[in-house]
């Protein structure tokens, strides 16, 4: 009897508490569907990410890849130029930067098996293929910057296009630059919001000196010029009666489109020059497959020195005339700014051992040679001093020094294998 009726006091308590849970959950449910409640999950809606994103891979891909001492060389070198265009955007500059790094290990990692399997053991064959893949890669990767840089320049007529008519409303420079700003969907408006924090600042010209050096190009330092000198004197009226100003912003886009023009000429006119200026490397074996197939006797020259020697000459070639081509192609777009107060010249010549044998080649301050010198680096807009200069001659021909001798060593080294194990034979018409 106990036992029957501590079972129906159980059966009672469960169901309590299931009709106290019923409760408290319709209590919560009417709660949760206040109007509050409606608009915060409206607010929130569409923010929450997926349990895989690719912005939250991107952000941890760019973690990844600034560890590694290799990849991290690249990454920050994308990530200077992307900065520029971003401007204090770090986020953006992450993802970028880890979507061009991702898209470039992707490509890389196949075509460097396919250059082992293809090569076959031929050592400057492989060093060829493998060197010219690091400048491929790193073109490929300029060139993703320049079309973000392009996108930019492209988006600045549209801003322009704008303040024009902005300008006719308000006739005041800042309040027309603060409306163009608030268009959140172009990248350029992070540069017309800083131009309006210079505009407003209590020092405009320092503020602006301090926007010139970090401009991703001219024509936004010039809009930024002419727009602080309005602001500050005035718009003023030609002898036709029209604002000195709009013509101004007339000028600079018509410049911006003539440089569109230039650069789309540009990517045309060279976008297979580079593959042709490696052409030659390229076709190396299948050259030499097919002379030896077709003469013989070919096969003491293309195993001796002669040949080896003729490979790397036209592997220095190649290179020399692939980096001609990769300036003739640049554009002018944004470029990497190196650090000019401490660059790794400037370290390099603080220890006395070297800054005394640096010295040895240096010409003397007033002489013919240190003032042609000095006159050469001007007219380049070179941000060299004289040291870094001599200092970059000296490394160049230190390495020069070592690749040839290098060259030389294993030419000798063929020559004597080649002395050990050539066949017996009654002619050579290679000799």
């Amino acid at each position: 009897m106990d036992s029957m009726a501590f079972l129906k006091y159980l059966i009672i308590g469960v169901f309590a508490v299931f009709a106290l849970i019923i409760v408290l959950y319709m209590s919560l449910r009417k709660k949760m569907m206040g109007k509050n409640t409606k608009y915060i999950a409206q607010l929130t809606e569409g923010t929450k990410e997926n349990a895989f994103s690719m912005e939250v891979f991107y952000q941890k891909f760019y973690v990844q890849i600034t560890r590694i001492p290799f990849l991290r060389r690249y990454a920050l070198k994308l990530r200077r130029r992307l900065e520029i265009i971003n401007l204090e955007d770090e986020y953006l500059t992450r993802k970028q930067t880890a979507q061009i790094m991702l898209k470039g290990i992707i490509i890389v990692i196949p075509l460097t098996i396919v250059i082992f399997l293809v090569t076959s053991g031929n050592l400057v064959l492989t060093v060829a293929l493998l060197l010219f893949e690091v400048f491929f890669i790193e073109t490929y990767m300029e060139g993703k910057v320049d079309k973000i840089d392009g996108g930019l320049l492209k988006q600045q007529i549209d801003m322009f296009a704008e303040m024009r008519h902005a300008f006719h409303e308000s006739n005041m420079v800042e309040e027309a630059v603060y409306d163009v700003a608030q268009n959140d969907e172009l990248d350029v408006s992070r540069q017309a919001e800083k131009i309006y924090e210079v505009l407003i600042s209590d020092d405009p010209e320092t503020e602006l000196e301090k926007y010139y050096d970090i401009a991703p190009n001219s024509y936004l330092k010039e809009f930024a010029g002419i727009s602080y000198l309005t602001k500050e004197f005035g718009d003023r009226k030609d002898k036709d009666g029209a604002s000195l100003y709009l013509k101004n912003l007339n000028n600079i886009t018509q410049e911006m489109q003539i440089e569109i023009l230039k650069r789309d000429k540009l990517d045309y006119v060279f976008q297979s020059l580079s593959m042709i200026a490696i052409a030659p490397v390229l076709l190396i074996n299948a050259i030499r497959a097919w002379a030896i197939s077709q003469f013989s006797f070919t096969k003491s020259f293309y195993d001796g020195t002669g040949g080896f020697y003729a490979e790397v000459g036209l592997l220095i070639l190649t290179i020399i005339c692939y980096i001609f081509v990769r300036k003739l192609k640049d554009n002018g777009s944004t470029t990497v700014t190196q650090n000019a107060e401490n660059p790794w010249q400037a370290k390099l010549y603080k220890k006395k051992n070297i800054k005394k044998f640096v010295d040895l080649f240096i010409p003397k301050d007033g002489t013919k040679e240190y003032r042609k010198s000095k006159a050469l680096l001007k007219d380049s807009a070179s941000k060299l001093k004289m040291e870094w200069f001599y200092i970059n001659k000296l490394v160049c021909a230190f390495i020069a020094f070592l690749v040839g001798l290098l060259v030389f060593i294993v030419g000798h080294k063929m020559a004597v294998n080649y002395i050990y194990t050539n066949p017996t034979s009654d002619f050579d018409l290679m000799r």
